[in-house]
């Protein structure tokens, strides 16, 4: 958009200001719904015309950095609340709209509502783009939470520790258990570490890769690691594909490991006879 038509459009914004925000704001509101309050709205907009209307006479009128800067913070804002992209970009365009009766007044002239319209579309897909990449990053965020509440490493017995996997196991998720698993061996002091695959659906070549970078892992820190929860079918796929453990202990259910790390330890687990009536 060029200076002069910035420059236009800011003066438009500054010479009808208080015809143009009541009329803004109470179309704002409407599109969003009830999804905040007014008094939230207002100030958002009240900020935003401030630096649109700021300076439209003076040298500055066609500098934006303050003006892109408010829409950004806005969209961040609205993206970490969940809005929609569309829902944000509407609140900046209903701005446009609100000038089209002044138009029809006599009060603006179609060339200045042309200039106004294209510097608002321009504030609309800024929003956008500042939407997407606050979004992205939200999301990436969130990704990042899921993976470390998924994969917790919890303490069995005094130096033993265990990592249940559930659902799929892929190279981010591989690391993040790695991680876990190797710095609560550290703060524990633990020598056995279960991974237990019971809640994992399946095992492939990549899956198999991953558990031994993980078990490799352990095993330097001076930790014996036993891989639990090898069911039938899973036990089954692992031969067909011919993937090798080495000499990786291997347990069909986590009781199973448990009660092997405890022997190792020099526990020795028995059943109690049943108490006589």
């Amino acid at each position: 958009m060029a200076d002069d038509e910035v420059g236009r459009a800011r003066k438009v914004l500054a010479t009808h200001q208080e015809q143009l925000l009541p009329v803004w704001i109470d179309m704002a509101a409407s599109r969003l719904r009830g999804r905040m309050t007014r008094q939230e709205l207002e100030a958002e907009l009240r900020t935003l015309y401030t630096a649109l209307a700021s300076d439209a006479t003076g040298p500055d009128a066609n500098t934006l950095d303050e003006v892109r800067s408010i829409v950004g913070e806005l969209s961040r804002s609205r993206a970490r609340q969940g809005f929609s992209p569309r829902e944000t970009a509407a609140a900046i365009t209903s701005l446009r709209d609100s000038a089209v009766p002044l138009v029809r007044q006599g009060t603006v002239s179609v060339d200045d509502l042309m200039c106004v319209s294209k510097f608002v579309d321009d504030l609309a897909l800024l929003t956008f783009e500042t939407y997407v990449t606050a979004r992205e990053r939200v999301i990436a965020d969130q990704s990042e939470q899921l993976l470390e509440l998924s994969t917790p490493v919890v303490k069995l017995w005094e130096g033993v520790v265990a990592v249940p996997l559930v659902g799929t196991l892929d190279s981010a998720r591989t690391q993040v258990v790695m991680e876990n698993l190797l710095q609560t061996l550290v703060d524990t002091g633990s020598e056995h570490a279960i991974i237990d695959i019971t809640g994992v659906a399946a095992v492939d070549t990549q899956v198999a890769q991953h558990l031994l970078k993980t078990v490799v892992a352990a095993r330097l820190m001076g930790a014996q690691c036993i891989v639990s929860g090898i069911r039938p079918q899973i036990a089954q796929t692992i031969v067909a594909l011919g993937i090798e453990f080495g000499d990786i202990i291997t347990k069909a259910t986590l009781a199973d490991a448990l009660i092997l790390c405890l022997r190792n330890s020099g526990f020795e687990v028995t059943r109690r006879l049943p108490r006589a009536n």
